[in-house]
């Protein structure tokens, strides 16, 4: 089955696809690379090739044997666009999401080229969440060929986040999540970028995720930003706030209401609203 996740802002990890290889400074300190890594030296099967990308077909179907409507992150062991992933094994994937609308699926990908050259043979059910990893102004082109990805909610991960990201182009984002570097060697993160970043959020109607402060003890460092938690999340696919934080995102709630009738988008996917935190 898929795994009960310790990520904030998801449910189950669900890993049709192992391995990756790095890209960018954001993979410098890949925590599933080190994760791979434990996993094949415990001799789980699924890691025998370490992080070398490894296809799982037996693992396609898992989503539609659960029954109950959940908030699954596909392939946190991977990137499901890496050139040595297929295009139809990419496509049979994103079947199975297709067929199962009870779920929430959130896709997150930092070969956002790859992404935008094959978009167009995918179908794009609203319970599909496309994003994006942004970790610095190198890479915010990645935005972009997110914007022309027809998915229903477009999100950004902008995990590590390792410097400044000032005068983001946020119009066609819903969500994003910031989060500092955590494990061995962290770079720091710096609070003023948080707050810029939540600052655009704001103005441009994005829900905002402050998901940890990082470090090489993360449960030492926290996530509390301004004395509070902020765990907005894109109101779709009937996931309910949890009572205590809705007075915490009216003001962002208001801001998407407004903005779509001035007519920043079509439709409002991005209404913020809290997911409980999980504690398993």
């Amino acid at each position: 089955m898929p795994k009960t996740s310790k990520i904030e802002w998801t449910e189950f990890t669900w890993n049709p696809v192992t391995g990756c290889s790095r890209i960018s400074e954001g993979c410098r300190h890949c925590y599933a690379e080190r994760m791979a890594a434990r996993l094949y030296a415990m001799g789980n099967p699924r890691y025998r090739n370490e992080f070398e990308v490894t296809l799982h077909p037996d693992l396609l179907d898992l989503p539609r044997r659960m029954a109950k409507p959940r908030v699954i992150f596909v392939n946190s062991m991977s990137d499901l666009f890496h050139d040595k992933v297929p295009d139809d094994f990419i496509r049979r994937i994103f079947d199975t999401m297709a067929q199962c609308p009870q779920h929430t699926f959130q896709v997150l990908t930092k070969r956002s080229q790859r992404l935008r050259q094959i978009a167009p043979q995918l179908p794009w059910p609203e319970n599909v969440w496309m994003g994006v990893s942004v970790e610095d102004q190198r890479v915010v082109s990645r935005i972009t060929d997110l914007a022309a990805v027809p998915a229903h909610v477009r999100f950004l991960s902008l995990e590590p986040l390792l410097g400044p990201l000032d005068n983001l182009e946020l119009s066609a984002i819903d969500w994003a999540i910031v989060g500092g570097e955590s494990g061995p060697g962290a770079r720091p993160m710096q609070e003023a970028w948080v707050e810029s970043i939540r600052c655009q959020c704001e103005s441009n109607g994005a829900a905002f995720f402050f998901k940890q402060w990082g470090g090489v003890n993360k449960r030492a460092t926290g996530r509390i930003l301004n004395g509070r938690t902020y765990d907005q999340m894109p109101n779709k696919m009937g996931i309910m706030p949890s009572t205590e934080p809705r007075q915490r995102i009216s003001r962002v709630s208001r801001k998407v209401d407004t903005s779509a009738s001035r007519g920043h988008r079509s439709t409002p996917a991005h209404r913020a609203i809290a997911l409980p935190l999980l504690t398993v």
